[in-house]
């Protein structure tokens, strides 16, 4: 893939390019965390005077790559700037409100060597390699929230073109008219201080996760997104689908810090690097 860059740091941009917003990529974790989700986990927080925690604010940008430091020359200065992108993709352990979650979704047997297949040979087929959208739930949390009495707004950053999702939360049904999508169709509400949303109505060329987690246009999925203690947004995914899963698969919680940096416009994902690929190495994770 080619950047036409603008303003963002080539080696960064760069790096975001090879991980593909890969948001979602599952960590392979070797246990089961459990804790009460049913405790009110945003007792402290600022409210909206409807009386729910207020989730509105611009939070860490992540993406697949380890921290480290971008340099530049500036008037013949050097200045280095310190990064950590990697806050969206740790397991967070003992999260008030988390459910509790697997390592990784169960498939059906018919479809297990497919999975298998696909991870296998990512850089050749996985389509957010290729400037394809990542769809719901493997775009991961929201960038910056917005928050309005009848309806939620999630901004997002990603190379493939910077998204936006409107969720009612006004107690509407999931529109009949929708066209299927890689973000499908979402609806939102509260379950005590924890926002729940829920999205149907999806494309079936998407993948829900990282190693190959391919979906059927079946696939319903459930984000639950609140304030920690510490106000850091803590944001969770179940995903259903009977067609391809044998059960609903609920990841880890991830624990996103806010950030003051502005939102700025991608630059053009332009894919040039799938004829040159030498073997099936991918987003730096092999």
């Amino acid at each position: 893939m080619k950047l036409h860059l603008g303003t963002r740091a080539t080696a960064l941009a760069a790096a975001a390019l090879l991980s593909a917003s890969l948001a979602y990529s599952q960590e392979k974790a070797p246990s089961v965390t459990a804790v009460n989700a049913k405790t009110s986990v945003a007792s402290e927080a600022h409210r909206n005077v409807d009386g729910h925690p207020d989730l509105s604010g611009t939070w860490t940008f992540g993406i697949d790559l380890p921290p480290g430091d971008l340099q530049k020359v500036v008037d013949g200065k050097v200045i280095r700037v310190h990064y950590d992108q990697s806050a969206r993709h740790q397991a967070s352990h003992n999260v008030p409100g988390a459910l509790p979650w697997e390592p990784t979704p169960s498939y059906r047997p018919e479809f297990q060597e497919k999975v298998k297949y696909l991870d296998a040979n990512e850089s050749k087929v996985d389509p957010v390699f290729y400037c394809d959208k990542p769809g719901t739930p493997r775009i991961g949390s929201p960038r910056k929230i917005i928050q309005l009495p009848k309806e939620t707004i999630f901004l997002y950053e990603d190379i493939s073109g910077d998204p936006f999702r409107i969720i009612p939360t006004d107690g509407r049904p999931h529109r009949a008219d929708a066209n299927p999508s890689a973000y499908g169709d979402s609806i939102g509400h509260w379950e005590k201080d924890i926002f729940v949303v829920e999205t149907t109505n999806f494309v079936d060329d998407t993948w829900f996760g990282e190693n190959g987690y391919m979906h059927s246009d079946k696939m319903r999925v459930i984000e639950r997104l609140w304030l920690t203690p510490d106000n850091n947004l803590a944001y969770q995914v179940t995903v259903e689908d009977p067609v391809v899963l044998k059960k609903p698969w609920t990841n880890f919680t991830r624990i996103i810090p806010p950030n003051n940096d502005p939102i700025e416009e991608s630059p053009a994902c332009k894919e040039d690097d799938g004829h040159r690929l030498q073997n099936l190495d991918h987003h730096l994770q092999r």
